[in-house]
């Protein structure tokens, strides 16, 4: 999610920093959508297991269904400490070191008796939903979830970008599957009709949303930047890459959240920290790749000793590019959905991700481009140095590159990353002072 998105993780690793509203708000629609989770097996609601890029959150909603996003459970493990062992019981049952450590860690924690962040027990899938094919591990994650809960499994096939574009046969293979595939299914689960008028309305409220959010994440162009797009960009995609797009609870987080970086912008003040504010911005970078997990705030706390503020990044696009201009569109449902499966940041080629990088690097006044490259993740990793050279050509701004994981702490050097972001950050200034 790669991906994803771990806004109660995030909260309880910034946890000595104050929270504002929105913050609060959000740790409050998590936990009640965690605790109906918990709930399900008595009240009879039923759950879809699906993945932040690319998944169908308002579809699943007009059937009244539970989304549960295993890259979500995964990243809020390592977060909690508690990846390391669920990898270590995974690998134990004969998965490879190699294998991206979310599936191991999701699968350890499914042996481990699949209990959620909130300290409640996930329900078992109805129905498991692979929404979205630009990671070839999710076909073979679910797979395996698939005959661990012994369940059905629906495949919604989304064409790679291959060359850059979204074409009307691409699009129409995927809403031909929609109607002929996932909507079935998901009728059968629910025991209720597909109603596009209610999808209709499920896709207006996420396109106000996806307004603010654009908004929000457009500040970091502004001098101080009143936010952080990689650290605290986690918190801000949070509900709308996950279970709350379509709602009017994203609407009302979204306005919030706003509102607050409004007054942030009045105040000339910087991004909050987990130490408080960035008093001072020295440095501000774009960032390509996903955060560590498992050292989230050591690793947001190196940056924050440098004053560097990341002003753009990709990760906060891996659920939808929407500042390329795209919203769900309400009068064209299905076509829409498709638009969103295929949009996601790792379904684009590389020269797609390239120039979208370059116009970072450029529109918000960045000195330089970092890339965190991620050992468990092919889709991000994969052609990352071949960006770093062409972005560092077409901006003439200089690159660094640090590595990492997910969520394995055995691939988290403290010192290692700390060394290269010092060098890094030196180099940045020696260049500035020498005028170049």
């Amino acid at each position: 999610m790669t991906r994803p998105v771990a806004p109660a993780a995030a909260a309880a690793a910034a946890a000595a920093a104050s929270k504002d509203a929105s913050q609060e708000r959000q740790k409050a629609m998590i936990a009640a959508h965690f605790h109906k989770l918990a709930q399900a097996p008595e009240t009879g609601d039923k759950s879809v297991y699906t993945f932040v890029p690319g998944n169908l959150t308002e579809l699943l909603g007009t059937f009244s269904v539970l989304p549960v996003l295993p890259e979500i459970n995964a990243l809020q493990s390592g977060m909690r400490g508690k990846s390391r062992d669920y990898i270590g019981l995974a690998e134990k049952l004969g998965h490879s070191e190699d294998v991206c450590t979310y599936v191991k860690c999701d699968i350890g924690m499914l042996k481990s008796g699949n209990i959620g962040p909130t300290g409640e027990r996930l329900p078992k899938p109805d129905l498991l939903l692979l929404s979205y094919t630009g990671c070839f591990t999710f076909l073979k994650w679910f797979e395996l979830l698939a005959q661990e809960y012994d369940c059905p499994c629906v495949m919604l096939h989304v064409p790679y970008q291959g060359d850059g574009a979204i074409t009307d046969s691409m699009r129409k293979y995927v809403v031909d599957q929609l109607r002929k595939k996932v909507i079935p299914a998901l009728e059968k689960i629910s025991g209720r009709a597909y109603d596009e008028d209610l999808l209709k309305q499920q896709l207006a409220r996420s396109a106000k949303a996806e307004d603010d959010l654009v908004w929000v994440l457009e500040t970091g162009k502004r001098k101080p930047s009143p936010i952080d797009a990689y650290f605290g960009g986690v918190y801000y995609i949070g509900p709308i890459f996950t279970s709350f797009r379509g709602t009017q609870d994203a609407i009302e987080y979204y306005r919030e959240l706003r509102s607050e970086i409004e007054e942030r912008i009045r105040l000339g003040k910087g991004p909050v920290t987990p130490d408080g504010e960035l008093t001072e911005e020295k440095y501000r970078v774009v960032v390509e790749g996903p955060p560590n997990w498992t050292s989230f705030r050591q690793f947001w706390q190196m940056f924050t000793d440098e004053g560097a503020c990341v002003v753009a990044s990709t990760y906060t696009k891996v659920g939808g590019v929407y500042d390329n201009g795209f919203r769900h569109d309400p009068s064209r449902p299905l076509e829409t959905l498709a638009d969103y499966c295929m949009g996601c940041y790792t379904n684009l080629n590389l020269p797609t991700r390239v120039q979208m990088l370059a116009r970072y690097v450029q529109d918000y006044a960045a000195d330089g481009f970092l890339i965190n490259s991620v050992k468990s993740c092919n889709s991000f990793s994969a052609g990352q140095l071949m960006i770093l050279r062409e972005v560092e050509q077409r901006t003439g701004r200089p690159g660094g590159f640090i590595e990492s994981d997910l969520v394995d702490p055995r691939y988290f050097s403290a010192s290692n990353i700390k060394n290269r972001l010092e060098s890094y950050f030196q180099m940045i200034a020696q260049k500035r002072a020498g005028g170049s």
